[in-house]
C-alpha cells in the first residue's frame, strides 16, 4: 500500500474487511470518531479506534482516519450538523443490536470511555447536560442493562434516535465553546 490516505471508499473497504482484525467498522468508526471530535479530547484515539492493536494497521488506514476525523470536526466547526451514516427518522429503522442504528452509538460510547481518565462528567457545571445528551447513544448501544427496558419502547428509541443528529451539535458546543 502507498503512504496517500484511502480515498472514503477504499477506507470502508479495508474496514469492512478481514484486514481490520480489529477496528470499527464503517458505522461505528462513524460513531467512534463523532464522539472523539464532540468530547473531551482522547489522545490516544487511533489507536483506540482499533483497540490499541494498530501497531499492523497500514499507514493510510491511519491517515484515512484523521481526515475523516478532520472533516467531522470542521463540519460542527463550521455549525453545520454531522450527517449521520443512517436515516433516524426511517419508520422502519432498526433498533436491533446488529442495526447502524446501535453499531453507531456503541462506536460513540466506546470512545466515550476508551480511556479511563477521561471524564466526560467530571465536571459539575455540565455533568447533568453530558448525561441527558449522551443518554440516546447509552440507550442505542445497550451497554447499560438497567436501561434495557428503554430498548423495548419503539416509540423511545425513535425519539431517542431523531435527538441524535442535535445532541452531537449539543456536546460539541458543551465541550468546545465557553459559554
Amino acid at each position: 500500500m502507498t503512504n496517500t490516505p484511502l480515498s472514503r471508499e477504499e477506507l470502508f473497504d479495508y474496514l469492512d474487511s478481514a484486514d481490520n482484525a480489529t477496528g470499527l467498522d464503517p458505522v461505528a468508526g462513524h460513531g467512534f470518531l463523532t464522539a472523539t471530535v464532540v468530547g473531551k479530547p482522547l489522545p490516544n484515539w487511533l489507536s483506540a479506534f482499533f483497540e490499541y492493536q494498530d501497531a499492523d494497521v497500514p499507514q493510510n488506514v491511519k491517515d484515512a482516519l484523521v481526515v475523516w476525523q478532520k472533516e467531522l470536526y470542521d463540519t460542527l466547526k463550521a455549525e453545520e450538523p454531522i450527517e449521520l451514516p443512517f436515516d433516524p427518522s426511517e419508520e422502519e429503522a432498526d433498533f436491533s443490536e446488529e442495526g447502524d442504528l446501535s453499531a453507531w452509538a456503541v462506536g460513540f460510547v466506546d470512545a466515550m470511555y476508551a480511556d479511563e481518565n477521561i471524564d466526560w462528567f467530571d465536571d459539575p457545571e455540565t455533568e447533568e447536560d453530558v448525561a441527558t445528551l449522551t443518554l440516546p447513544m447509552i440507550v442505542l448501544s445497550g451497554i447499560d442493562e438497567e436501561l434495557d427496558d428503554m430498548r423495548h419502547d419503539e416509540e423511545m428509541l425513535a425519539q431517542l434516535a431523531n435527538a441524535l443528529e442535535e445532541n452531537v451539535t449539543e456536546l460539541f458546543l458543551l465541550f468546545h465553546t465557553e459559554d
